[in-house]
């Protein structure tokens, strides 16, 4: 095995990626960061659900949003909640009402019409995922959909499906990262980037 051809390769595909999403996902950003700041002004929140790497996605965006990513804005709090960090909800949850519940008894607990769910798969086929964006729909909280590959069950059911332009999982959580932090940070300058 050559390693040096395996990380020029890799970064080679993660580069050819993100041109993917500039190319196509510029439009879908922009309305991501529209229904973020529209909530926001309307004094709503943020929720967000994801497994595994995604998990650790949902932590990452909602700590951009709580603390703040451009340090040049100085703003308070924007709300955020990853529905992936409580440990005894989530483990009385798969235990008590099953692990593909437990996001949706989470959103219907905290979510308030108004509010938005972000939900990210990288294959768009996870059922805790799904049954989160269902309920959040049924609540009427708008629904934002990281995704890869073709976007599985949710591309239809989010109310914004973003599909990063890739079937390698590696390739599309750094997608998936990128485009959080681009929307975060222009969420940020819609809201405060005056002062």
């Amino acid at each position: 095995m050559d390693k040096k051809k395996f990380i020029i390769d890799s970064l080679s595909e993660s580069a050819e990626t993100k041109i993917s999403i500039q190319r196509e996902c510029m439009d879908d950003i922009l309305s991501a960061v529209d229904i973020l700041s529209n909530a926001y002004k309307n004094g709503h929140k943020l929720l967000l659900c994801g497994n595994g790497g995604s998990a650790a996605d949902c932590q990452h965006i909602a700590t951009e949003l709580m603390i703040r990513l451009n340090h040049k804005i100085q703003r308070p709090a924007l709300a955020a909640i990853a529905l992936t960090t409580d440990t005894s909800n989530l483990t009385a949850g798969g235990n008590d009402i099953g692990y593909e519940n437990v996001f949706a008894r989470n959103v219907q607990g905290l979510g308030n019409e108004g509010d938005v769910l972000l939900a990210i798969s990288t294959s768009g086929n996870s059922a805790n995922v799904v049954k989160a964006v269902e309920t959040a729909k049924s609540k009427k909280i708008k629904t934002i959909g990281f995704l890869g590959g073709l976007g599985g069950k949710l591309r239809d059911l989010v109310d914004l499906p973003i599909i990063i332009p890739s079937y390698n999982t590696q390739r599309i959580q750094e997608g998936h990262i990128t485009i959080a932090h681009i929307i975060c940070e222009l969420t940020e300058l819609e809201l405060y980037g005056d002062q």
